[in-house]
């Protein structure tokens, strides 16, 4: 199954990167390596979706929100491609920023809402290196931010 097939089959529909909010592009491309700038979490309105983990937010909603990141992430190379993923050779890494509680020590599993789907969709060439971090706050107050880095064709 293609890549967009996959996200069909998913029922997932793909959004134009967002503009940016400070001095930053949204991707970079040097050689065949393709940067994509940190996402924040955002809910199906395209508010920011804000909160702390370990404190209003628990592990199962940050997951949902890393995932709702991680499509966010598509698009944003789905337009770093020129509109083909299928040039998609792999993604590489993925950094997640967790906003959370010195208490708080579920990091990497709010992170697999991100790297499952990526899975989902890309399937071996989705399995990446990763790291995840417990922040004390993120940009607008948003419960996780992600940035990926992809091989291109």
């Amino acid at each position: 199954m293609s890549v967009y097939e996959k996200l069909k089959a998913l029922d997932i529909t793909l959004a134009a990167p967002a503009t940016p909010a400070a001095a930053y592009v949204m991707y970079a491309q040097t050689g065949n390596l393709v940067f994509l700038s940190g996402h924040i979490a955002k809910r199906a309105d395209g508010s920011v979706w804000v909160g702390q983990l370990g404190k209003n937010i628990d592990t199962a909603e940050g997951k949902a929100a890393a995932r709702a990141i991680a499509i966010d992430l598509i698009g944003t190379l789905q337009a770093a491609v020129g509109g083909d993923l299928t040039r998609v050779k792999r993604i590489v890494k993925v950094m997640s920023l967790v906003n959370s509680t010195p208490d708080y020590t579920e990091q990497h599993l709010v992170t697999n809402g991100a790297s499952e789907l990526l899975g989902e969709v890309f399937g071996d060439a989705g399995k990446h290196a990763r790291s995840a971090f417990g922040v004390a706050q993120i940009p607008l107050g948003a419960c996780v931010e992600i940035e990926l880095i992809a091989e291109v064709a």
